[in-house]
């Protein structure tokens, strides 16, 4: 397949010395692949960011970007995998988080997240029920934490607590740029199309559509804590397959493309100072920044 792409004739405005722009990357399992799609679209304008949050697939995208892979190499690593390669189980048993960590730890090799100071990947813990950001401790194991669908893969223990897939409470982390001091947030929604209902009475069917449901529900803040939220069209491609990859890259390429205006007019906005104070003195919804 065939990509056709189109360099930027806007020049890149003058950015506000103090302003800070962050990218979140969402959840969506296969889908994911359409955030390497956005970002060959920000490397072609010239659009960088000060901080990158990445919950589930977006935390193993996201760690890629903040060590400086290129969208190319991304998505040379994406062509590359099997479905085998990250979940390896027998039926209805679920899977370790080993093929997760490998593919981190032959890539970026066995590193500290504190070595992509303009990272974190977002995660919850099962022992506290409380979101949990991860800033520091080996990356494999961080990406994997975030990457940990309960039913799926099996929790990873993480500083005494049991972390598991970050989209239980934060499928598209915009509120978390935030607290890193970032005014103003990109987000990327690879799932949008969520949250279906079923007609079957069958019960896989009707846990598939309860869980869909909430997980709907879950990224009503992602939606209200961004500035702008880029949604490539992903209906028909499965969540669960590698083989359109091609395909996924495209639409995510796409997206970002029709949103470059937006982005570009945000980054030449002054700092939101009052906004981002409001986010600090909300104590009781910040989560645990490990």
């Amino acid at each position: 397949m065939k990509f056709t792409f189109f360099k930027s004739k806007n020049k890149l405005p003058k950015k506000h010395k103090k302003v800070k722009v962050g990218l979140a990357l969402g959840g969506g399992a296969s889908r994911g692949i359409a955030h390497i799609g956005a970002i060959k679209a920000f490397e072609e304008n010239n659009i960088e960011f000060d901080f990158i949050a990445g919950t589930s697939v977006g935390s193993i995208i996201g760690c890629m970007y903040a060590a400086g892979k290129t969208s190319d190499e991304m998505l040379k690593i994406a062509k590359s995998l099997e479905v085998k390669d990250i979940r390896k189980s027998k039926f209805f048993m679920p899977s370790k988080t080993d093929g997760i960590q490998k593919l981190v730890r032959e890539n970026l090799g066995d590193i500290d997240v504190s070595s992509l100071p303009n990272f974190c990947a977002v995660t919850v813990d099962l022992i506290s029920a409380q979101e949990v950001v991860i800033t520091k401790g080996p990356l494999p194991k961080a990406i994997a934490a975030s990457c940990a669908i309960p039913g799926v893969f099996t929790p990873v223990e993480f500083n005494e607590m049991h972390l598991v897939d970050g989209g239980l409470q934060n499928n598209i982390p915009s509120d978390i740029p935030r607290y890193f001091g970032c005014d103003y947030v990109i987000a990327i929604d690879v799932n949008a199309t969520r949250g279906g209902g079923t007609t079957s009475l069958k019960i896989i069917d009707v846990l598939k559509a309860t869980i869909g449901i909430m997980s709907k529900s879950n990224c009503i803040k992602g939606y209200s804590d961004a500035d702008l939220v880029i949604k490539p069209s992903m209906k028909k491609y499965k969540s669960t397959k590698l083989d359109e990859v091609d395909e996924m890259f495209a639409e995510g390429y796409a997206a970002a493309i029709d949103s470059i205006p937006t982005i570009l007019s945000i980054i030449s906005k002054k700092p939101r100072r009052a906004y981002k104070k409001k986010y600090k003195d909300i104590d009781n919804k910040k989560p645990l920044i490990i």
